[in-house]
């Protein structure tokens, strides 16, 4: 059965990519989900044994940081699109042991752009409109809320209080840095209680 999309989701097996990969792999089966998956404490493959063998899903083990890796990955697939999930999360972890957090967090997204940007400039033309490298990130990069603050906007200023939100600023300012430096088409979400958003930066 061919596809008409192939989308390299990292994070896959945790809670918000787990529940990402099954939406597409259940409700769009035109597309091809690759999850790549270190499976920290935060990644569970039980949460998608559901689809374990759907055909349009593959599950890969493996780290974010592992540039040989990617190149494979990207070499051996058509991706059209990279959805970035996998992150360290968790403040209370990331006060207790900040290195992960810049490794996967920072590293992880860096080596990840770098190797969206050779493989997309390799692409020809028409499929280069459509590919989008998609950056799930967190509103906490905004800092903190008290109980009457007005809701974040796009254009509240950055300020993370902590080792988790500080690599997750920093990795927002790598994609976008990469969209003005490189042009490689880029896409930053944040969700929260209180801010939803999705945009080009």
């Amino acid at each position: 059965m061919g596809h008409k999309r192939t989308i390299l989701l990292t994070g896959g097996a945790g809670f918000i990519g787990s529940h990402l990969t099954r939406l597409f792999v259940t409700k769009y089966p035109d597309y091809k989900i690759v999850n790549l998956d270190k499976l920290t404490y935060a990644g569970n493959l039980e949460n998608l044994r559901d689809i374990e063998n759907k055909p349009n899903y593959e599950f890969v083990k493996g780290d974010i940081t592992d540039l040989e890796l990617l190149r494979h990955l990207f070499a051996s697939h058509s991706f059209d699109a990279v959805l970035h999930c996998a992150a360290e999360s968790h403040v209370d972890r990331s006060i207790a042991g900040p290195a992960e957090f810049i490794q996967t967090n920072v590293v992880g997204t860096f080596s990840l752009l770098e190797e969206s940007r050779a493989y997309f400039d390799g692409l020809p033309a028409q499929r280069r409109d459509c590919f989008r490298f998609l950056h799930v990130s967190t509103d906490e990069v905004f800092g903190s809320l008290g109980e009457h603050d007005p809701a974040f906007s796009e254009t509240t200023p950055y300020a993370p209080n902590s080792p988790y939100s500080a690599s997750k600023a920093g990795a927002d300012h790598l994609v976008r840095a990469y969209f003005h430096t490189y042009g490689l088409p880029v896409l930053t979400d944040r969700k929260s209680t209180r801010l939803n958003s999705s945009h080009r930066t």
